[in-house]
């Protein structure tokens, strides 16, 4: 509706000023070149969806302001005695002069983006070497803005022009134009020149060559995906830093750079198969996959190395067994559960290439320690979101989500944290729409709650989120482009990775302690974590999904929503991860009973059944999941060393032979 409305008003204003300059009328052609004006700040400000509408019609702020620039001279033209056009004509020619270097800045500056844009991008590894710097200002690199701000003063010239009758102040104002456009142009062109170039392509190149020979790589995260997938590979820093060895994440999307939060590992960005193709002669030995994507092919094109996949979660979905696994030298997964669910899949990824290594993730989990302890019981809804398949079995959320929540907030002893999952709502409407009821449920039980509220510290937390926020986001300038942030996050400080994650903890910390006892959560940030709120939960509720093999490492009780429309044993069968739950209906109906369970564990009947599962799902608790991860990654290693060295005996077994071929004949 508001779109609507700005467009019919931006054209009701053109309308207005096309008129008013045939007429000619005065009053109503200031008018409405105001207006216009007023209606492109609220675009850019605003609607930046509309902008980029007129844009797809070939109506873009360049055609639309030589518009509103030609009609204003119209007017003038019109409203102006005969003798007075020629005392206009240099006016046009001004403005002429104006738009032609509009084009050229916006030529020179796609240039300089283009030296701006390296074959390669970094994080946490010292880039010194290729003279980067930082990035031009905004302005001259947009030209939509560009040529409403340096196309201003000449607008309001003719404005005045229009009004007083008098020429020069038109011409002044397109001075002025003329005069920020060329200082545009002459800022643009120095960044030109060959002492102000970042390094190029070539020398790029060659100093990654040299920085992999140095920094000896041997093993990696390998990761390609859209900008809401980021969780998947983020998950996954933690215990990748934890390794022996060298580790290295490589991306494919230069925009991924920044989505992958706070690590001290070396991050590359290769955009171009060409150059991912140099890990080939590096050191590197093993590559870790926790998705599988479109360009996961073309990294596993590289002989030299050995791919594992090890998914970035673990739950009786078939996403869980694709059949793309069959592509990697081995795939590993938490416990036997998912062994056995690939061999009944039956994919193609044989059993003797299935490795055994629990979750990393879930090794500082607090275990059950009892009851809950105060008056509350903390409840956990982390529904997972609708898939891309269309069961309906997916997510809770649309069929059974309003329920669940009303038969929890109904329970005066309960406090509910309710985190969804990033994606819900990104296929299905429905999901969209039930999680924003959810929330109002939740709003609106807070607003009824009248229990006393304790004293928070705020000041303490907000000085403990600055602190975090120093550690963990890099601070850039609005206009910094790749290249710039590039150069501000060199090689990190010694010991940055432990001050994070004392930080992190402080934070967590005083976090949950600011929160008022009773009051009802909506976690939605990247804090806290879906981690930290196990350790704070007495009961999860959820849906099959990783999220309940994760939270089997605690021991507590949860429960899953069926709205598979199964029978629930058959329901148990069908999804193993759900054999040492508490299934509730769609109505929801089982609320009650689950909260007594929780609240008296000599009523909790599936406590025995939880501990083997977690054994079946993550394996044992001996060696510690991060132990069993680093043995998995130094075997395979080892393995991908036996393999190069066979490799380079059977080229050196064949270079006689090719020699000897290619021998010239002898002749007596």
């Amino acid at each position: 509706m508001v779109k609507a409305l700005v467009v019919a008003v931006l054209a009701a204003a053109f309308v207005a000023q096309t008129a008013a300059a045939l007429r000619p009328h005065i009053p109503l052609l200031l008018a409405s070149t105001a207006v216009s004006l007023a209606v492109e700040g609220v675009l850019y400000r605003w609607q930046r969806g509309v902008v980029s509408l007129f844009a797809k019609s070939q109506a873009d702020l360049t055609v639309r302001h030589v518009l509103r620039d030609l009609l204003l001279v119209v007017g003038l033209l019109r409203v102006g005695e005969q003798d007075r056009e020629t005392a206009y004509a240099p006016l046009v020619a001004g403005l002429l002069a104006f738009y032609a270097l509009h084009c050229a800045i916006q030529a020179v500056s796609v240039l300089v983006r283009r030296t701006r844009t390296l074959p390669v991008i970094t994080r946490n590894i010292d880039t010194s070497a290729l003279r980067l710097s930082p990035a031009p200002p905004a302005l001259l690199r947009r030209p939509g803005p560009r040529l409403l701000a340096f196309g201003l003063p000449s607008t309001a010239g003719l404005l005045a022009t229009a009004a007083t009758g008098e020429p020069a102040v038109a011409a002044f104002g397109i001075a002025v134009s003329l005069g920020l456009a060329l200082k545009g142009l002459y800022d643009l062109l120095l960044r030109l020149l060959p002492g102000r170039r970042p390094a190029g392509e070539q020398e790029v190149l060659d100093w990654f060559d040299a920085w992999l020979a140095e920094y000896r790589p041997t093993v990696g995260l390998y990761f390609s995906g859209g900008a809401s997938s980021a969780y998947q590979a983020n998950m996954w820093l933690e215990p990748l830093a934890q390794l022996r060895g060298r580790p290295l994440i490589v991306l494919r999307e230069r925009f991924m750079v920044q989505k992958i939060a706070a690590t001290d590992v070396p991050i590359v960005c290769l955009p171009k198969v060409s150059t991912l193709m140099r890990l080939e002669q590096s050191s590197l030995e093993v590559l870790i996959h926790p998705s599988n994507s479109g360009k996961t092919s073309q990294v596993l094109r590289i002989p030299t190395l050995k791919h594992t996949f090890v998914n970035h979660g673990e739950s009786d979905k078939l996403s869980s067994c694709n059949p793309y696994a069959k592509a990697y030298d081995e795939v590993w997964v938490a416990g036997p559960a998912a062994r056995e669910r690939y061999a009944t899949a039956e994919v193609g990824v044989e059993d003797k290439d299935v490795v055994e290594i629990g979750r990393p993730q879930l090794d500082a989990v607090r275990p059950y320690a009892g009851p809950p302890a105060g008056d509350r019981t903390t409840v956990l809804y982390a529904p997972t979101w609708e898939g891309w398949d269309g069961n309906p079995g997916n997510t809770s959320v649309i069929e059974a989500g309003e329920n669940l929540v009303r038969a929890l907030l109904a329970d005066p002893g309960v406090r509910l944290l309710y985190k969804p999952h990033p994606l819900t709502g990104s296929v299905d409407a429905r999901a969209a729409a039930a999680d924003q009821r959810i929330r109002e449920l939740i709003r609106a039980a807070n607003r009824e709650e009248r229990a006393p509220k304790r004293t928070a510290p705020d000041g303490e937390l907000a000085r403990l989120t600055r602190e975090l926020d120093q550690l963990t986001t890099a601070s850039f300038r609005a206009s910094a482009d790749q290249t710039e942030r590039m150069l501000h996050q060199g090689a990190p400080e010694p010991g940055r990775a432990a001050a994070v994650a004392r930080a992190t903890a402080a934070w967590e910390e005083a976090y949950w302690a600011a929160l008022p006892a009773f009051e009802h959560q909506i976690v939605t940030d990247v804090r806290p974590a879906l981690y930290s709120c196990f350790d704070q939960a007495d009961l999860l509720v959820s849906d099959v999904s990783s999220v309940v093999s994760d939270f089997l490492a605690s021991g507590k009780p949860y429960a899953v929503a069926n709205t598979s429309g199964l029978p629930e044993d058959a329901f148990r069968t069908a999804f193993p991860t759900a054999g040492a739950a508490y299934v509730l209906a769609p109505d929801a109906a089982g609320v009650p009973e689950l909260l007594d369970a929780v609240r008296h564990p000599e009523r909790d009947e599936l406590a025995r059944e939880r501990a083997g599962l977690k054994r079946r799902l993550l394996g044992p608790d001996e060696p510690v999941s991060q132990v069993r991860f680093d043995h998995a990654v130094q075997a395979l290693c080892a393995s991908a060393r036996e393999h190069r060295v066979r490799m380079a005996d059977r080229s050196a077994a064949e270079l006689p032979a090719q020699r000897k071929e290619s021998a010239p004949a002898t002749h007596a």
